[in-house]
């Protein structure tokens, strides 16, 4: 009787294992859908704890949905200069870009203010966007030449969000969109 007991303790804890398991590999799956595939190919995958779920061999970081996000699913694939606008914007620290820096959300994107980058919900004067489709943002040392883009997110496309803020960056639409 003892021999069964732990036979079938062993059972529920390889099960757990497995699952647990599963559940990261589903979270690295998911992060990695933010990339085309030869970008998520070399990536890393990393947790919004900064805990490494798979490792890499290029400069690309991707990221499963963030935490509180709900059902949405935003997940991203950041080079560096991205993952010191995330930082710097999660840490409320300054951010001026050094160089030229890219996103990419294939995925698409969880429900976002397109004038507000700290915004946690839609308010009348801060154009609530209940998500974007898949798409590339990228972030320009000089906001000067994001003048004369459009600001507009469901009008002419690509356009500027977060303008006026150090986080300003162009959205630019893939296929789907």
């Amino acid at each position: 009787m003892r021999k069964l007991a732990t036979l079938a303790l062993f059972s529920v804890l390889s099960t757990h294992a497995a699952a647990e398991e599963q559940s990261t590999q589903d979270i690295v799956n998911e992060a990695l859908s933010a990339a085309h595939p030869e970008i998520a190919a070399g990536a890393t995958v990393m947790d919004w704890e900064g805990n490494v779920l798979r490792g890499g061999d290029s400069d690309w970081v991707c990221y499963p949905t963030p935490p509180g996000r709900g059902a949405a699913k935003c997940p991203m694939c950041l080079d560096r200069t991205w993952r010191d606008l995330v930082s710097a914007r999660s840490g409320n620290t300054e951010f001026k870009p050094k160089t030229v820096g890219i996103a990419y959300m294939l995925a698409g994107d969880c429900p976002v203010s397109n004038t507000d980058p700290n915004a946690k919900g839609p308010t009348p004067d801060n154009q609530w966007i209940n998500g974007e489709g898949p798409h590339l943002m990228i972030v320009i040392p000089d906001a000067t030449a994001l003048e004369g883009l459009s600001t507009d997110p469901y009008g002419v496309k690509p356009y500027v969000m977060w303008k006026g803020t150090p986080f300003a960056h162009i959205m630019v639409p893939t296929a789907g969109n």
